[in-house]
């Protein structure tokens, strides 16, 4: 039986985040859940609860520095340890580059490659102190190859596959493990903008089938360090 963990999932309200959550907390381990909309972070904590799991939550923003140590700082100050920290706060748009949509290209710029960043220096030192954990972060397969329309995009991905590297190779005395679920096209909200519509009918991951990879990796036994899944739907 696996070992019962802590795990902290930023983006924890909906698609692959809330996924997880609600799968890890049914394998029975201990799960914080952040994201920045307070009602949907009580209503999947309750879910999770109703359910007979473990569930707290925090409101946070990634893309602030200081929401992100507090909810570090909230996890030690409830459990006392962080076993696994999951950066899965993310936000995608798709659009040409001559189209200059500065506003959106700074927003997944600081969500999607600050936020992890944050999130590291957060939990780099705890972990640290521990001489043990694992962080994971949702990257995409648009970090290993960009498409039209998706140059930022795939730009903020590429950075968390070099940071992810990176902390790898630095912590491995350490015994921080480090992890990156990679996945295609999932089936979430991304698909409801009508900018995005000729892209309804492409074939698509669920939530549940990232969440699944995430949580067969966290619970592998320490000596398994699982680096990266790359998932795509079946043609």
């Amino acid at each position: 039986m696996p070992q019962l963990k802590t795990i902290i999932i930023t983006g924890a309200t909906s698609g692959i985040g809330k996924a997880t959550a609600l799968l890890a907390a049914s394998h029975g381990h201990q799960i914080v859940l952040a994201a920045r909309k307070e009602a949907d972070l009580q209503a999947t904590a309750e879910m999770i609860q109703q359910a007979g799991g473990q569930a707290i939550f925090k409101l946070t923003d990634v893309s602030k520095k200081a929401d992100v140590q507090a909810l570090i700082d909230f996890t030690l100050a409830k459990y006392g340890r962080i076993d696994v920290l999951d950066l899965n706060a993310g936000v995608m748009s798709f659009a040409p580059m001559n189209e200059i949509r500065v506003d959106e290209w700074e927003k997944m710029i600081d969500i999607n490659v600050k936020g992890v960043l944050y999130g590291l220096a957060a939990a780099i030192p705890v972990m640290e102190k521990q001489k043990g954990g694992q962080i994971i972060a949702t990257d995409s397969t648009a970090g290993h190859q960009v498409g039209q329309n998706n140059t930022v995009y795939a730009s903020t991905k590429f950075s968390v596959r070099a940071i992810m590297a990176g902390v790898r190779a630095e912590e491995a005395s350490s015994h921080i493990r480090t992890m990156m679920v990679s996945p295609a096209f999932v089936n979430t909200g991304f698909f409801e903008d009508q900018r995005n519509a000729n892209l309804e009918q492409v074939p698509k991951l669920r939530p549940e089938d990232i969440a699944a990879s995430i949580v067969f990796a966290i619970e592998q036994p320490d000596n398994v360090d699982i680096n990266e899944i790359v998932l795509r739907p079946t043609l």
